[in-house]
């Protein structure tokens, strides 16, 4: 099994990242490195994580780090991250994207 990034949690990666960066520069490169070991680690434990409250019937699962909420699916063949989302951010708008 493998993870799979959406295009719009790749972008969300990159978000962070300028985020942090605004700060401090060195750490955003780490903690956004981090952030995406964490979620190539969902096929460890894919159904370890929660089902998000009103898309359980989407199957979409969250994995919580530092803060951020990584937002997933557990398919036959691959998890799927939908979203990573930072401390604050509306799941409910950024799920209804997908």
């Amino acid at each position: 099994m493998k993870v799979v990034l959406s295009s719009r949690a790749a972008d969300d990666l990159k978000r962070i990242s300028g985020f942090i960066a605004l700060g401090n520069p060195i750490r955003a490169v780490s903690f956004v490195a981090e952030l995406r070991e964490v979620a190539l680690r969902l096929t460890d434990v894919p159904l370890g994580f929660p089902l998000v409250p009103r898309y359980e019937a989407h199957g979409i699962r969250r994995r919580s780090w530092r803060g951020y909420g990584i937002l997933y699916s557990v398919l036959p063949d691959r998890v799927f991250v939908h979203r990573i989302l930072g401390p604050g951010q509306d799941y409910d708008r950024a799920l209804s994207l997908i």
